[in-house]
């Protein structure tokens, strides 16, 4: 399975959402994800110890769909900058995927 890079974009404050739709490296068809499941963090840097979880669910499996996101209670409590994240897939024999990752910019707000 290949690893798809998607940087994204968190406002402070705000509640954050997004969707990915994989698809096959080869056909170019979405990736069937009947009977996976998804996790995803994001962290200061690769090598940090601290990280917060996205809330990360599998939405449409025959079409790939993924949505990850974050509540505004949650990104209020990170700092502005550069962050690392991924979306990791398990499927049923327990083999595990990388399937998203990227960098992640927190951005302050003005609005409280």
């Amino acid at each position: 399975m290949a690893v798809f890079v998607s940087n994204i974009v968190i406002e402070q404050g705000f509640d954050f959402d997004t969707t990915f739709e994989l698809e096959s490296t080869t056909t170019n068809e979405p990736l069937n994800l009947t009977g996976y499941n998804v996790d995803s963090q994001i962290r200061k840097t690769y090598s940090s110890v601290s990280s917060v979880s996205f809330a990360s669910t599998i939405t449409d499996p025959g079409n790939g769909k993924i949505q990850i996101s974050l509540g505004s209670t949650t990104t209020s409590s990170l700092k502005s900058g550069r962050y690392v994240y991924d979306v990791k897939l398990t499927d049923t024999t327990g083999s595990i995927f990388k399937a998203v990752e990227g960098s992640a910019l927190v951005r302050s707000g003005v609005t409280r």
